[in-house]
């Protein structure tokens, strides 16, 4: 896999991929989530690019993110915005560096929600890569937020998300369960299988698939950002798009046009989504407690 290249400041950077002749002309900060700084930077020649930045010790987050989407891009399935460099600069930050798009002036397609399915659709079907194990998980671990995220290779899909989902945002969130929630939290682990289903195959995953890390590219179609990726169910990414208000119905007709769900998925849907209700109560607080202690109690 091609990896993107590391600079020693974002001066040496823009110098190369400028061909030595532009330099920044102007730093406008644009919304980019809650974690990151982030800005558009526009050249002397008027070519603008995108930059998140943060501590230097947040370089290991980029070089997570930039392998994600380096691996959904390679697929052919659906377009990222292209990885331009990373890096550490002397003032003391590190910074990525991606194509920009004014996601709010690019027009969308007609059928811009169909589309979109189609081509997450076949990201799903995306088999592991030919020179890795059949198995879920990710070369290297990552992050969702800025939590850390277990990718250890397992040949079951169950145990993964027990033992590297689950299991981990448990242990981080145990100041905050009674005895009642402990109970509860034991039996589901103990139980999962009864739950949660093999899918045929891994298949390659956004991770972190609400509405917010999908924005409306150059060509107006539907791009993917801020990955959390590995090789795990399907089902936890269309999981996720419902979490947060969801899509419109179009997306997930078209989903399912091109899907084959197994019977069941709404009573699993829940627990995929327990995930990202653990990580946002260990990121934000307690205000996400009422609704993991509502999915515990379900099973």
């Amino acid at each position: 896999m091609s990896t993107v290249k590391e600079y020693a400041s974002l001066d040496a950077a823009i110098r190369e991929l400028s061909g030595g002749e532009r330099h920044i002309v102007s730093r406008q900060a644009v919304s980019g989530g809650d974690i990151n700084a982030a800005h558009k930077l526009t050249l002397d020649d008027g070519s603008c690019l995108f930059m998140k930045s943060n501590r230097t010790d947040a370089l290991s987050g980029f070089q997570a993110e930039a392998r994600g989407l380096n691996y959904i891009s390679r697929t052919g399935c659906i377009r990222v915005p292209e990885l331009l460099g990373i890096g550490t600069d002397p003032d003391g930050y590190a910074f990525l560096l991606l194509e920009y798009a004014d996601s709010r002036r690019c027009k969308r397609i007609h059928g811009y929600w169909t589309a979109f399915a189609e081509e997450l659709a076949n990201l799903h079907m995306h088999a592991v890569r030919a020179n890795e194990p059949p198995r879920f998980g990710f070369p290297e671990d990552n992050y969702i937020g800025h939590t850390k995220q277990i990718n250890t290779w397992h040949e079951s899909w169950i145990s993964f998300f027990r033992e590297c989902r689950l299991g981990p945002q448990f242990q981080m969130a145990s100041a905050c369960f009674d005895r009642s929630d402990r109970r509860h939290i034991s039996h589901l682990m103990d139980h999962l299988e009864e739950y949660l289903t093999e899918p045929s195959a891994p298949s390659l995953i956004h991770g972190d698939l609400w509405g917010g890390n999908v924005m409306t590219g150059s060509d107006g179609k539907a791009w993917l950002i801020d990955p959390a990726a590995y090789y795990g169910h399907p089902e936890a990414d269309l999981a996720m798009t419902e979490l947060f208000g969801g899509f419109p119905p179009e997306f997930y007709h078209a989903y399912r046009e091109c899907m084959d769900l197994e019977p069941g998925y709404p009573d699993r849907r829940d627990l995929y989504n327990l995930y990202h209700l653990l990580n946002h109560l260990n990121m934000f607080g307690s205000s996400y407690l009422h609704a993991v202690r509502r999915i515990l109690e379900r099973y």
